[in-house]
């Protein structure tokens, strides 16, 4: 019994040094990614990888616009006016 008790004090101190050591290199953690979330360097290249996604996501855009037109049988275009019939795939 008296091993048992033993056992859970050092559990107990163990995880409230544990918990205490988490929570400062916790907020060590958070005022590092402030500091370089806040670097104007940081905010410069997030512009430009942002700017870049849009202009990127319009050119898919487009692109997934086309891409039906250019798949016989996906949809009807000027050049295939006649409607074929879907293409079973075995297995």
């Amino acid at each position: 019994m008296k091993t048992r008790m033993m056992f859970m004090a050092g559990a107990a101190i163990g995880y409230v040094l544990g918990t205490k050591a988490g929570q400062e290199r916790y907020e060590q953690i958070k005022r590092l990614s402030q500091q370089v979330s806040e670097n104007p360097n940081v905010q410069e290249a997030a512009g430009k990888i942002r700017a870049k996604g849009e202009d990127l996501a319009g050119k898919a855009g487009q692109m997934r616009e086309r891409v039906p037109q250019q798949v016989p049988g996906r949809r009807k275009t000027e050049e295939h006016q006649e409607e074929q019939p879907p293409q079973v795939y075995p297995g």
